[in-house]
């Protein structure tokens, strides 16, 4: 069977823009508002599973209130850690470390931010919850509310782009896609 797995980015968050990682920052009331908006006409959902940060997390628990929905938060689908990079935004980062990022975005799978985690293990981190939700949840349609970084990873493999690519995929706050997931852990974009 196939897991039907929506993807959902969190809104706009309070600190604003650049790379949140693992920072734990709240939304802000516009994207709350964006969220709800994303998912007026989505679903029927038979579970929601969310990254525990709160940014996903908190609107997760409303959504799973309001439709009476289990919500299981899941740690390993939470956004690439950036390191040094943390909470900075590209422009910020163009005056400071200008060639690092060059590398990054070249390659984020060739180059790691300083005291940041290798795309090559967020990767491995990501595949591997979405194979246990694939197993646990087969024949289901299930709605991740997750970030950017999560989401661009998961369209790119859908997609068959090179890795290089990974950076290319565009995915606005409160972006709302479609996978089906196989047993055999290919992804296909779309229902």
């Amino acid at each position: 069977m196939t897991l039907r797995l929506d993807l959902l980015r969190h809104g706009e968050t309070e600190l604003g823009g650049g790379l949140r990682g693992s920072l734990d920052d709240a939304l802000t009331e516009k994207g709350w508002a964006q969220m709800r908006e994303a998912v007026i006409a989505g679903g029927p959902w038979d579970r929601l599973v969310s990254s525990p940060l709160q940014r996903c997390a908190r609107f997760a628990a409303e959504l799973g209130e309001q439709l009476n929905l289990p919500v299981h938060l899941e740690k390993d689908l939470q956004e690439l850690h950036f390191g040094a990079w943390e909470g900075q935004s590209a422009a910020a980062l163009m005056e400071t470390d200008a060639e690092a990022l060059g590398l990054f975005w070249a390659d984020p799978y060739a180059f790691t931010p300083p005291q940041g985690e290798a795309v090559s293990d967020f990767s491995a981190r990501v595949l591997a919850a979405v194979a246990r939700l694939e197993t646990a949840y087969s024949g289901e349609r299930v709605l991740l509310i997750s970030h950017g970084g999560v989401m661009r990873l998961l369209l790119a493999r859908a997609r068959g782009l090179p890795r290089e690519q990974l950076l290319n995929v565009e995915v606005a706050h409160a972006a709302l896609f479609s996978l089906s997931v196989e047993a055999d852990g290919s992804l296909k974009e779309g229902r």
